[in-house]
């Protein structure tokens, strides 16, 4: 075996046993090794709350304490004080009543007296008041402290009507009413209604009265004040008891039938031709207006005995 040279053997051996150099030690260390300064951990108190959070919580239920007995001394004072009870009638305010009597809204109310205005039902009261046959509509309103006011819509009657044996007022919709004391009205005679009558099937025979007027003026301005009587028991003729026509010197009261509908065409035909007619028959009773091609005159039996036809045109 050829031995190795002498330098490289001894090489090797310093090699191996280097000396230890702590200088290369400290500059090598790793930089986790060192000692960190210790972090300084503090601790809330009151459970992580700071003290100023728990004042303005104090302030807080303070106020909402105060807010609370506010409301209770105030509700105690708006339900219970003098100063805000109904306690007189004419603590109550009715506005729009000509013909309904001021007693009869006050009765609505007897049951408040002595109770605060803020525990009185208004929509109760309205109903109420509401049921007085001549009033149409109503409005309950509080005014504070202590006072209600009432506005009523009256109903308008456009006709008379023979409830029985009296002589009452009725409206569009069909209501019947007492008439007012003191009242000067001029009105149509309706008859073949009732009391009896359910309300929507008046309301339905006033609409056709209403047509046959509204005609009647759109035709002849004035023909109200010659219409006496308008007869609505039968749906399919309507008869009207006319006394005389406006520019017609006619003194007798005279039954026109119109039947059911077309008011214009046939009022027309009957004030164009009604002097004709009386200057014919001398005397004109009846008219029938519900045929399409002649005209009956005088057809009933009572009053004028000339019983002619008169063809149409």
């Amino acid at each position: 075996m050829k031995a190795m040279p002498r330098n490289a053997a001894r090489n090797a051996a310093a090699a191996e046993v280097e000396p230890y150099r702590p200088e290369l030690v400290d500059s090598d260390e790793p930089r986790y090794l060192r000692r960190q300064k210790p972090v300084e951990i503090r601790r809330k108190k009151f459970g992580g709350k700071t003290l100023s959070f728990y004042k303005n919580l104090f302030l807080w239920a303070l106020v909402a304490g105060a807010l609370l007995v506010a409301a209770y001394f105030g509700a105690d004072f708006l339900l219970h004080s003098p100063k805000v009870l109904l306690l007189k009638p004419d603590q109550v305010e009715v506005n729009g009543n000509h013909v309904v009597p001021r007693e009869a809204v006050l009765a609505s109310f007897k049951q408040d007296r002595g109770r605060s205005v803020l525990r009185i039902p208004l929509e109760a009261r309205r109903n109420e008041v509401e049921q007085i046959a001549w009033v149409q509509s109503a409005s309950v309103q509080r005014v504070l402290p202590n006072h209600v006011r009432v506005e009523i819509t009256e109903r308008t009657p456009i006709a008379f009507v023979r409830n029985g044996s009296e002589l009452a007022l009725i409206d569009a919709a069909g209501v019947i009413l007492d008439r007012p004391r003191d009242e000067d009205l001029n009105f149509p005679i309706v008859t073949g209604l009732n009391d009896n009558m359910p309300r929507p099937d008046r309301e339905k025979l006033m609409q056709n009265f209403q047509e046959f007027i509204r005609a009647a003026e759109l035709i002849r301005p004035g023909s109200t004040d010659h219409i006496s009587e308008v007869d609505l028991s039968d749906a399919h003729d309507l008869r009207v008891v006319m006394a005389g026509f406006p520019g017609v010197n006619a003194t007798q009261a005279v039954t026109v039938h119109f039947g059911s509908g077309e008011f214009n065409g046939k009022y027309r035909l009957l004030v164009e031709n009604f002097a004709r007619w009386q200057a014919k028959t001398g005397c004109v009773q009846s008219i029938d207006l519900r045929y399409t091609r002649q005209i009956p005159v005088n057809a009933d039996p009572n009053g004028c005995t000339d019983t002619s036809l008169e063809k149409k045109r």
